[in-house]
């Protein structure tokens, strides 16, 4: 059963975060001398001399709408790599507790873990790119804390048998972290719709990817509310800043235009897969749930030089475990992809 209590850090639980200003009043005002900004205004054409939303609230509103998530649940951070440090810092103690991580699978998780001083426990996925749960089972001990999955997978592209995940949700006492950035693309739902069932769960989402916002770096996390708290309470007070928090909910108007691009992404990675199958340097391309397609090859390092050359960036993956070989391609806009086709056609 899990009680968040058993795995929080005691520091944290005798934590007092930092009051910001914005903290401690109440309602409407229209005159601020309470956090020491410059009056006066900003040298630009758009106002940023006050200090925005701690709780980004306008923010958490709109991603209510659409996702139908209290804001108590709801976590918003500098991109989900911030989220997955609160993580690490709020319930992992360094030089003691360890977390399981299941390659290939996005390489913060292990970033985040080596900078905190947490030991990183390996159960690599299955040949076919799915959970190994008697080699999670295994590595777990009474010093893990978070399970990572990522799904749909970052660099394999596909999505994470959900029985499996149930299955860690219903019997590991930590935290079971689910990263799906790449949920927009995908067929299958999303776990959101488990938070209520599962008190162990946090969902990572992001706007850097189908929503197009890296540059904002806006991420997401959903929890219960108690879990929620805790990442509020360890986060610096003003982590997310204003123009982020503008510029998303100006976007987070446009899911038309979204869910148009989300469109045309499928089609292009149909097209993609159909047109990279006629090369006879192509071995194999992975099922996708994702906006891109990782593409076993029988020269990855001379395709990936091959491609610099012609102004075209892809990813090699070939040095990844179970991705030997391959070279993880995003899709892009139709020229783009015609641009690299054709290049391809040329490659000896």
């Amino acid at each position: 059963m899990f009680d968040i209590n058993n795995i929080l850090r005691e520091n944290i639980k005798r934590l007092v975060p930092y009051s910001s200003a914005r903290d401690e009043y109440q309602g409407e005002a229209s005159v601020f001398l309470d956090a020491n900004e410059n009056a006066f205004g900003s040298p630009l054409d758009q106002q940023f001399n006050r200090y925005p939303d701690p709780l980004q609230y306008n923010l958490k509103k709109r991603i209510t709408e659409i996702k139908g998530v209290p804001p108590r649940n709801i976590f918003v951070g500098n991109g989900s790599d911030e989220a997955i440090d609160i993580l690490f810092r709020s319930f992992c103690n360094p030089g003691v507790d360890n977390v399981i991580l299941v390659p290939p699978t996005y390489g913060m998780y292990e970033v985040s873990a080596n900078i905190n001083d947490i030991q990183a426990r390996k159960v690599n996925l299955t040949e076919d790119y799915q959970l190994n749960l008697e080699g999670i089972a295994e590595a777990i001990d009474k010093n893990t804390k978070l399970i990572f999955i990522c799904s749909p997978n970052n660099p394999t592209g596909n999505s994470i048998n959900r029985d499996d995940i149930q299955t860690l949700l219903a019997n590991f006492s930590g935290i079971v972290v689910v990263d799906e950035a790449y949920i927009n693309f995908s067929r299958q739902k999303s776990f959101i719709q488990e938070l209520t069932e599962c008190a162990n769960l946090v969902v990572m989402q992001t706007l850097s990817k189908a929503w197009g916002l890296a540059g904002l770096r806006v991420g997401m996390a959903f929890a219960s509310e108690e879990i929620i708290e805790v990442m509020n309470k360890v986060k610096p007070p003003y982590n997310v800043n204003e123009s982020s928090q503008q510029l998303a909910l100006a976007a987070l108007a446009n899911v038309g235009q979204v869910n148009e691009w989300i469109k045309e992404t499928l089609t292009q990675r149909d097209r993609l897969v159909l047109q990279l199958k006629d090369f006879e340097f192509v071995v194999d391309i992975y099922p996708s749930d994702a906006n891109f397609i990782l593409v076993k090859t029988t020269n990855a390092n001379g395709i990936y030089d091959y491609l610099v050359k012609q102004g075209i960036i892809v990813r090699n993956r070939s040095k990844v475990e179970l991705c030997e070989g391959c070279l993880r391609i995003t899709v892009g806009t139709p020229d783009e992809n015609t641009i690299l086709l054709e290049a391809l056609q040329n490659f000896k």
